[in-house]
Formats: structure tokens, sequence, C-alpha cells
């Protein structure tokens, strides 16, 4: 297991290495986050984005969204991955907070996770981007790239949460998702990782167990 030293350092290269960004999802509004955060499940983030911004220029909160057609929602959001799923998805999600919470998108993980569609990483995305609260969202990449640097050994994205939370001090938990992103997208991408130049192969288990070993034959 790494020690809380490489942790920080490795936070340190990764923040060299990606630059001042803010996260992909970042909306003060929490239901722009919300909505937002459920859009971008396996689509690039310009067509999120793009996607995102059509949809609240015609339905900016929840009243109005949930009283969209399922069909012209779906032409806001195209092109993002399953919009034909996403769509009523997303107006339900409207209704219920307008039902169950008063309009107002919760605070919490148990009530997030209640919505539908609502899965543990969008939730803590709402937590951490538009409630400002020490969580660690978990996607593909923060899966990932902490896995393959050895920092942790999980199977399941709950586990490496549970993991980085146990390893990284609080304070740091909300750049986390941010730093892997970028990292994930640029240069550790699950197929084909530039490892060659990489800044963190002192840190990394793949590059000495993987790539090394390969490169050598």
């Amino acid at each position: 297991m790494a020690h809380s030293k490489d942790v920080l350092e490795v936070l340190r290269l990764l923040r060299c290495e990606v630059g001042e960004t803010k996260p992909v999802v970042h909306h003060v509004d929490p239901f722009h986050t919300l909505i937002a955060t459920m859009l971008s499940a396996q689509t690039r983030d310009p067509v999120t984005g793009a996607a995102a911004a059509r949809l609240f220029a015609r339905y900016p909160d929840a009243k109005a969204l949930s009283r969209a057609p399922t069909r012209s929602i779906q032409k806001l959001i195209y092109p993002v991955s399953f919009y034909p799923t996403k769509a009523p998805r997303v107006k339900e999600t409207a209704r219920r907070i307008l039902s169950d919470f008063s309009g107002r998108v919760p605070s919490t993980l148990e009530e997030l996770t209640s919505l539908p569609g609502v899965g543990r990483k969008t939730a803590n995305c709402v937590l951490c981007f538009s409630f400002d609260q020490q969580v660690i969202p978990v996607d593909t990449h923060v899966h990932r790239i902490p896995n393959r640097l050895g920092l942790v050994h999980t199977k399941t994205p709950k586990q490496t949460e549970q993991a980085l939370a146990r390893l990284v001090p609080k304070r740091r938990w909300g750049e986390l998702n941010e730093l892997f992103v970028k990292f994930g997208q640029h240069r550790c991408k699950s197929v084909h990782p530039r490892c060659g130049d990489c800044p963190l192969q002192e840190y990394c288990d793949y590059f000495r167990d993987v790539y090394a070993k390969r490169k050598k034959k």
C-alpha cells in the first residue's frame, strides 16, 4: 500500500501535468449539475456541455423540465449516448425533485441516489461540485488510474472510493475527480496509455510491471 507522502507527491505531479482546470462537470446550480452529470455518462465532455446548454436554455429548472415533452428533450440532448433512455429519466428526476423534495435538489447521498438514474458517482458529483462537500466522485478514470498506479487494489468503484478516502487527506478529496479524469483523458487512457514519458513512472505499478517489461522484449 502506498504511503501518504507518495500519494501527495502523485497529486502534485498530476496537478503539474493537467494544470489548473475546472472539473469536467461544474455548475453552481445543483439541478444543473445533477442533470448534466446524468447526461455525461459514456459521452465526451464537449458533447455533454453542448447538450446541457441547449436543454437548460429551453428548460432551466425542475418545474420546466418536468413538463417538457420527452421528444423535445431527446432532440435537445442528442447526440449524447443513450439519449432515448436519458430523456425520460431526466424528466422523471425533475418530477421527483418537485414531488419529493419541494423543488430543491437534496444534499445527501441517500436522498440523491433515491432519484431515478442517479447512482453514487452522480450523487457525489452534485455533493462535491454544487454543495462543496468533501466526497470523492468515482468514474472510470478515478477507478482505473489509482489501481494502475498501485495506490489502491480494488474491484469496484465503491471500493475505490473507500480506499482513496482512507489514503488521501480529506482536504484533497475534492480535486481527485478533476485530476484523474483529465489525466485519464489525455495520457492514462484505458487502451494505449502514453507511458513512455509519463511523469508518474516512478510511482506506477503498471509502468514497472507491464510497460517496461514489454519494452524489453
